[in-house]
């Protein structure tokens, strides 16, 4: 029987390079000079510290340019609230999320079994879903189906078997 897998995968040393690109050029620009600006990446969070609320905005925006350029979805990156520091500095972590949570796992099972054709069905593996049918056609159209929907988080589909 065909299936594939539904996954939500984040590449890791892309975001790496997108935060060593994103640093250096906040080193570099002018108008980040004497603001304290500094990009850190550890673990699966990034950690954005500036002197005022509007550059922490503006360095958020320069991360996510260079994480856009690298083919990393902004879906994946779930923002924490500004914190106040002292002196007026501004604080944010964001946090990088892979892999689908139950709750996403659900919806997404829910839309197949409505909205998918006859035959298809989705099991809850940990963190990724095992989508299958008798005919491989189906299995491109619930592709199609999937790709169409906004379930929030960032979709890929691999190890698609005949």
């Amino acid at each position: 029987m065909p299936t594939f897998d539904v996954v939500s995968e984040v590449d890791m040393q892309e975001v790496k390079n997108a935060v060593d690109q994103a640093a250096r050029e906040v080193n570099t620009r002018f108008d980040f000079k004497d603001t304290n600006s500094s990009i850190e990446l550890s673990g699966d969070e990034v950690k954005l510290s500036s002197s005022t609320e509007d550059r922490l905005k503006a360095l958020t925006t320069v991360l996510e340019e260079k994480l856009v350029k690298r083919k990393v979805s902004l879906k994946s990156l779930e923002r924490g609230k500004v914190e106040e520091g002292s002196r007026g500095s501004a604080r944010q972590t964001i946090k990088i999320v892979a892999g689908i949570d139950q709750e996403h796992a659900k919806s997404i099972s829910k839309t197949i079994r409505e909205q998918g054709p006859k035959g298809v069905t989705a099991q809850i593996q940990g963190d990724r879903l095992r989508v299958t049918s008798k005919k491989r056609d189906d299995l491109q159209q619930v592709i199609e189906l999937l790709k169409a929907q906004d379930f929030g988080i960032p979709l890929q589909f691999n190890n698609f078997r005949d």
